[in-house]
């Protein structure tokens, strides 16, 4: 287990290595930069030399190898750098926007799980019957409704038809939890959506490989109860890949808030990523791109290092 740890760690500091360099290389080829946004309309009431004062402040002369490692350098020391646009520095841009990225993930991330596990289940149990066929079709639409559309018709939909608006105030749980939950609540249906699709077609695989394995079959026969069956065996047994399946969207979660952060106008660490490309803020966009990096990658090794708890079979050699 040791030797294990050691080297995912290893891996994933090499990762986020190579995530820096793609970003950075992709930021280069996006049209524009921080002084063209700056200046704006104003270019051509603006001296030369002026721009050239403002390239050289931020460093954009420089060949792309001393950008970066301007930026990488400090990063090793734990400082993410400072905002262009703010002034502030990155990590407490993406600290102060943190928990209501947090809370929209762990939400959608429960909420996908509860529907997906449940209709994954009664799927399985009711094979190829009216309410499977039914499952099977609403995972489909759940895989192929794009989250921005959804969340516009959501909001179309309620406001159009009750005449009610999630506010566009951010009011923390902890404040208001009802006020909280109403502005919530749309994203989160949106977010959980594809996320309670996927874990449903798994744990319906799954759940149909072990119903159908021996044991369960002579736990029938002895005459254990249908429910302690169902729970206790089939679907303990069958908890890895489900597992698997819910930290990958919990990863990919992180990823898709960007796009429902804006359409919901939540101050979260996705929104603050768009308004960076949009300012061409550099430090801002790398920071936020590398914390969202890191975290689906630590997401990944819990959920590896879960197995061992759901399954003791499993163990990770010294030698593997």
């Amino acid at each position: 287990m040791r030797r294990y740890l050691i080297t995912r760690i290893y891996t994933l500091i090499l990762t986020l290595f190579l995530l820096t360099v793609v970003v950075f290389s992709l930021l280069l080829l996006i049209p524009g930069d921080v002084v063209q946004m700056i200046i704006g309309a104003e270019a051509e009431r603006i001296s030369p030399e002026f721009v050239a004062e403002l390239r050289h402040f931020f460093g954009l002369d420089l060949p792309w190898y001393q950008q970066y490692w301007r930026w990488a350098g400090p990063l090793l020391r734990g400082n993410m750098g400072i905002s262009w646009r703010t002034g502030k520095p990155v990590s407490e841009l993406i600290a102060e926007r943190l928990p209501v990225t947090i809370e929209l993930t762990l939400l959608s991330v429960s909420l996908a799980l509860v529907l997906g596990v449940t209709a994954g289940v009664i799927s399985a149990l009711y094979r190829d019957r009216a309410v499977d066929n039914l499952a099977r079709l609403g995972s489909l639409f759940g895989l192929s409704i794009p989250v921005f559309w959804q969340g516009t018709m959501l909001i179309l939909f309620f406001s159009l038809t009750f005449r009610w608006m999630p506010s566009v105030v951010w009011v923390p749980m902890w404040e208001d939890p009802w006020t909280n939950l109403k502005i919530v609540l749309l994203p989160v249906l949106c977010l959980a959506t594809g996320s309670a699709a996927n874990i449903q077609r798994v744990t319906r695989s799954c759940m149909l490989d072990v119903l159908s394995s021996d044991y369960i079959r002579t736990a029938q026969a002895k005459g254990l109860a249908g429910n302690k069956v169902i729970i206790k065996h089939a679907l303990k047994n069958a908890l890895i890949p489900i597992v698997t399946v819910a930290g990958l969207q919990l990863g990919y979660l992180l990823g898709g808030l960007v796009i429902i952060e804006e359409v919901f106008t939540l101050p979260g660490v996705g929104r603050l990523v768009l308004w960076a490309i949009y300012q061409r803020d550099y430090p801002v966009i790398l920071g936020a791109i590398l914390f969202i990096g890191f975290a689906f990658m630590v997401i990944n090794l819990l959920v590896d290092l879960l197995y061992v708890v759901l399954d003791p079979r499993i163990r990770y050699r010294e030698n593997s």
